[in-house]
């Protein structure tokens, strides 16, 4: 058979075609491998790795086999359309790991931006910094307080990575940090940017900052000098439509002396990479995020494979015992930004008792009957249905919408908004009965009979939407969400935004769909008071434990999960893939585990 039988998509035959025209005598198993390095970055791959694959049918319903590594590896090196690092070509072999060239380009380039700025130790007033820890962290009761030591290795180096559960104080470690940075000498003349990957991200952790700093015991000086306004990452960067370039780079970087990246999980490869890019050298960076929660939906585990590899060398320790006044417990670290990267672990969101946290540790530990058990208790924030059907399931979605669907007649968007964010429905995939389109499709229907709406009806006072379409002349992107509310010029869509409330109209819009119940991805970066969280009847390869982590830990109050027992046991025990080379890139030589130890899989 040939590659014409496969069952490839349209971006990978074109992909195919164009190599073809650069090397019309290619090898099938070289064309083959570079419709797979495409396929894998649609699945969120960085990149291939060989030995995942050699001598295996990739496509299993058809007989086309892949050769044995060592011959697969030959006639990859071999092609003109293959290069080493370095080398210009259209797809590059390194270490075991085959990339589309734009893709190894990233990778590489934000390793050694990364390192280069962890190697880079900014002056420093010890004692003015011991000072201001002690007094910004004595609410602090914790031993040791990493919270404290987050902040002290955050004004001491150029780059900060700080991963913490929900309600681990990330916000409140780094209000605290900035003010800590604020009264070193020369602060005050410091230009410090907030971003998030989303508008709805940035617009709580700017509502978040402000409501911290009005308790920090600072001078009115420092607090006027804390930044009140957060942005997206793509206005920061200054995003070009579709294209992949932007305004800020290296030659052109921003105007910034620190920077602050919230949700830094939702961030994937070539983003990142970009955002180091367009940061000035002596710049500091500090990364927010939770190392547990699913991955960007595009490419990359970028702020997991930071987090590998965490530890304090002895000095390190001892240094930040004398600064902080805390034990620190010394670990080498096996990566080389590792002393760059604190673990926040005391939750202050979910006490002790907390179902809510008890079942993310027990997920994160994969602990498939710790957690079924937990779900048979009866916890007051925690409740369980474990044989669902669909009609007792919309029911219950009617019931908890009906809140805001009585606040958005309103045309109040600030109270439409408050009670759209106290109850949210959750799925893990898009289609199915249990998926988000069925099910918006069966509230819809619902909504519009209790108000008396022709089912033609697209617009209502009530609809909730989700953009799915960058559009860079309204300032609207992907995973925005709107609501449709009556005003005296007719409905309109508002949308929360850095600063406030925007309205549209409805025709104005750039693509979108409902979104009463939407996907766990596009849940990142947001909170509600209450979620329902369903998975589908059939197993699925999405169903992953980060998945499940991410999707309970939206909700501060109580968590409703519709779910078969064996598709719970599914995620817990089931830890998210991606092959990717950054942390591999990063680690300390004498750190790599023996074979293929080019390869981490997140």
């Amino acid at each position: 058979m040939t590659l014409a039988d496969l069952p490839l998509g349209p971006l990978e035959r074109a992909l195919l075609d164009s190599l073809r025209r650069l090397d019309p005598q290619a090898d099938d198993s070289v064309l083959a491998a570079a419709a797979l390095c495409s396929q894998a970055l649609g699945a969120g791959d960085v990149c291939l790795p060989l030995a995942r694959w050699a001598g295996r049918r990739p496509w299993p319903e058809q007989p086309f086999a892949l050769p044995a590594l060592a011959a697969w590896q030959e006639r990859l090196r071999a092609s003109p359309l293959v290069g080493a690092p370095g080398v210009y070509a259209p797809l590059i072999l390194d270490q075991g790991r085959l990339y589309l060239a734009r893709y190894q380009a990233y990778e590489v380039r934000l390793a050694e931006q990364l390192l280069a700025r962890v190697e880079r130790r900014p002056a420093v007033d010890e004692e003015r910094l011991a000072e201001s820890l002690a007094r910004l962290f004595a609410f602090n009761r914790q031993q040791p307080d990493w919270q404290r030591l987050a902040a002290a290795q955050a004004v001491r180096g150029n780059l900060a990575v700080i991963s913490g559960g929900p309600g681990t104080g990330k916000t409140t470690t780094v209000v605290r940090l900035l003010a800590v940075l604020l009264e070193q000498p020369g602060g005050e003349r410091l230009a410090i940017g907030l971003v998030a990957p989303t508008g709805k991200a940035a617009a709580r952790m700017a509502e978040a900052i402000r409501n911290a700093k009005a308790e920090l015991p600072v001078s009115a000086a420092v607090k006027a000098a804390l930044p009140e306004e957060a942005r997206t990452l793509h206005r920061l960067l200054g995003s070009r439509g579709d294209s992949p370039a932007v305004r800020h780079h290296a030659g052109n970087p921003l105007p910034l002396d620190v920077l602050v990246v919230d949700e830094a999980s939702m961030v994937d490869l070539a983003l990142m990479a970009k955002l180091v890019d367009a940061l000035p050298p002596q710049a500091r960076l500090i990364l927010l995020g939770d190392k547990d929660q699913l991955a960007a939906v595009e490419a990359g585990a970028v702020f997991a494979e930071l987090c590998e590899g965490q530890g304090f060398s002895a000095a390190t320790a001892a240094e930040l015992q004398r600064l902080t006044g805390q034990p620190v417990p010394a670990g080498a670290p096996r990566s080389r930004l590792g002393e760059a990267v604190v673990l926040l672990t005391h939750s202050h969101r979910f006490a002790g008792d907390s179902g809510i946290g008890e079942l993310a540790r027990r997920i994160n530990g994969g602990d498939v009957a710790g957690t079924l058990s937990l779900l048979e208790e009866s916890r007051e924030d925690l409740a369980w249905h474990g044989q669902p059907s669909l009609a007792t399931l919309l029911e219950r979605l009617e019931q908890g919408y009906l809140p805001y669907l009585e606040a958005a007649q309103t045309g109040d968007p600030a109270a439409a908004f408050a009670a759209f964010n106290a109850f949210r429905a959750l799925c893990a995939q898009r289609e199915g009965p249990f998926g988000v389109a069925g099910l918006n499709e069966g509230l819809e229907a619902r909504f519009k009979r209790r108000l008396r709406r022709e089912a033609r009806d697209n617009w209502y006072p009530g609809r909730a939407l989700m953009v799915r379409q960058n559009d860079y002349a309204l300032g609207l992107f992907n995973g925005d969400i709107g609501l449709c509310l009556p005003t005296a010029e007719g409905l309109r869509v508002f949308f929360e935004g850095e600063n406030g409330f925007r309205a549209f109209a409805p025709a104005r819009l750039p693509s979108h769909d409902s979104a009463f119940a939407m996907t766990v991805h596009k849940s990142q970066g947001s909170e509600f008071a209450e979620v329902l969280l369903v998975l589908p009847e059939a197993s699925s390869p999405l169903l992953t434990r980060s998945l499940l982590y991410t999707g309970i830990t939206r909700a501060k109050r109580k968590v409703e999960l519709w779910a078969l027992a064996e598709r719970l046991a599914d995620c817990v025990r089931t830890r998210a893939e991606r092959a990717a080379g950054l942390a591999a890139r990063l680690a300390l030589a004498e750190a790599a585990p023996p074979g293929d130890e080019q390869l981490r899989l997140f």
